[in-house]
């Protein structure tokens, strides 16, 4: 990362207050809530672009401020070089993705679309028949200690018919 992109992170006021609220020692993100009156939705987004560009570090103890890398990057110093561009899909991978794990599910089609076909690729070969409970056992695991729930993933799946599914039987066209 570039003082640039660190500088770019720091530029939007909700992000610049998200990482004074962290500074001042809150850890988690309702502590940053209700210190800076932000939204859980815009405290997680600001979170989110801070610890992308690894000035805030999300570890089982909390949030914190890596101060190490701070200084890693004002000793850098130098010319800003440009970060590669991901595409759509990676994005949406990495904003409702976090460690294999489904934090919720989106909203919008388009983007629900993209994480489905994710997961249906990666939990089940097309052409083999599963029984429900098999279903069942490979949804559960994208969604431990997420906001979504197996079965309204199943529901999905079926319905965007990237599953197919006779008589409790399963498969993946």
């Amino acid at each position: 990362m570039s003082t640039q992109a660190l500088a770019g992170a720091l530029a939007d006021d909700r992000r610049r207050l998200v990482f004074a609220a962290i500074v001042l020692g809150d850890r988690d993100l309702a502590a940053v809530a209700a210190r800076t009156g932000l939204s859980a939705r815009d405290v997680a987004t600001a979170v989110r672009r801070l610890t992308d560009t690894g000035v805030v570090v999300d570890e089982a103890a909390g949030l914190r401020v890596d101060g190490e890398r701070l200084r890693e990057l004002a000793r850098a110093g130098g010319p800003a070089t440009a970060a590669p561009a991901q595409s759509r899909e990676e994005t949406i991978l990495r904003t409702f993705l976090r460690d294999g794990v489904l934090t919720r599910l989106p909203a919008q089609r388009g983007r629900r679309r993209v994480l489905l076909e994710h997961i249906a690729e990666r939990s089940f070969e097309p052409g083999v028949r599963y029984p429900e409970r098999a279903v069942d056992d490979a949804l559960r695991a994208w969604c431990e200690g997420g906001e979504a729930d197996h079965v309204s993933l199943r529901r999905y799946l079926i319905d965007d018919m990237l599953l197919a599914r006779d008589h409790g039987v399963y498969w993946r066209p």
